[in-house]
């Protein structure tokens, strides 16, 4: 059974306020073949997001260029708990796109890592409840009226939900509406939906955006068809890598998501990954496929 991908490239996003490398900044990790059609594993961690998404987008070119066609896995939700595209009266657009456009309208992203994501949440919060809900998280300075540090409230019949279906499902997955501490990926959303945005523009039906372009099922060489790569939401702790000493967790991370992806497509198992499970309800599958997204594995 041949190949659904030629390169996986795995990328562990951040939401960093300044130039950084090292720990907790943003590592790309690339499983391609060499001259001599052998899988090598080369990493980058450039110190800010823009030098990433010029990386991101360069080495998917490359790939196009050599007929290779791309798995490309990103750390961060690329779709947002049911509900927030009608709270916020997107309703021009699926779901998932009318987000994706509002988020990408409202953050500004320098090319010094400055950038405005917890306004972007205090806004929102603003838009859908009017307090400081259900965004939360922040350093003190950055406290305003409608984001807090602390979280304000549970969540109530009613509200939008605390958790997407896929983190139900990946246990150990952080809800997007935490900004700020250990684990939060409020803030890599905020601003790497925008990066995903403009990836996928510059780039058409050449791109497609699992689950929202390709649907909620297995994936086979007849769907992939003229397609470059497909960009999908991965969480590196399903694949449980076992720690390298001395090396960064996050490298550790992004090599052994791409080496286990490429296992599966070796094996002829990694189509059936973006599979929905066989008992999920109609209904599921629709919020999953227009709005919400899934994690890929869970």
């Amino acid at each position: 059974m041949a190949r659904l991908f030629n390169a996986y490239v795995i990328v562990d996003w951040s939401a960093a306020s300044k130039p950084s490398t090292g720990a907790d900044s943003v590592w790309i990790g690339v499983l391609k073949r060499d001259v001599r059609f052998r899988f090598t594993f080369e990493h980058h961690n450039p110190a800010t997001r823009k030098e990433a998404e010029a990386l991101i987008g360069a080495i998917l070119d490359e790939r196009a260029k050599h007929r290779d066609r791309t798995l490309l896995g990103f750390d961060f939700n690329l779709g947002l708990p049911r509900g927030l595209a009608a709270g916020l009266g997107l309703t021009a657009t699926p779901p998932w796109r009318a987000v994706w456009n509002q988020l990408d309208h409202m953050v500004k992203d320098k090319a010094d890592n400055t950038n405005n994501r917890f306004g972007v949440a205090s806004e929102i919060n603003r838009r859908l409840t009017g307090g400081p809900f259900p965004f939360w998280g922040c350093p003190p300075r950055d406290t305003l009226t409608t984001l807090q540090p602390k979280k304000a409230r549970p969540h109530e019949a009613g509200d939008v939900p605390e958790f997407r279906h896929a983190e139900l499902a990946a246990k150990g997955a952080k809800s997007v509406w935490q900004m700020f501490y250990n684990g939060s990926v409020g803030g890599q959303t905020i601003l790497g939906v925008p990066v995903a945005r403009r990836l996928k523009d510059a780039r058409g039906e050449r791109l497609k955006i699992w689950p929202f372009e390709t649907g909620w099922r297995t994936l086979t060489e007849a769907d992939l068809d003229g397609v470059e790569a497909v960009m999908a939401e991965v969480y590196p702790s399903l694949f449980k890598p076992a720690k390298v000493a001395g090396e960064v967790w996050d490298l550790t991370q992004v090599r052994a998501a791409a080496e286990h992806l490429a296992k599966l497509d070796e094996a002829g198992k990694l189509g059936a990954l973006f599979d929905a499970a066989k008992d999920s309800p109609p209904e599921l599958v629709a919020t999953v496929e227009t709005e919400e997204g899934w994690i890929l594995g869970a």
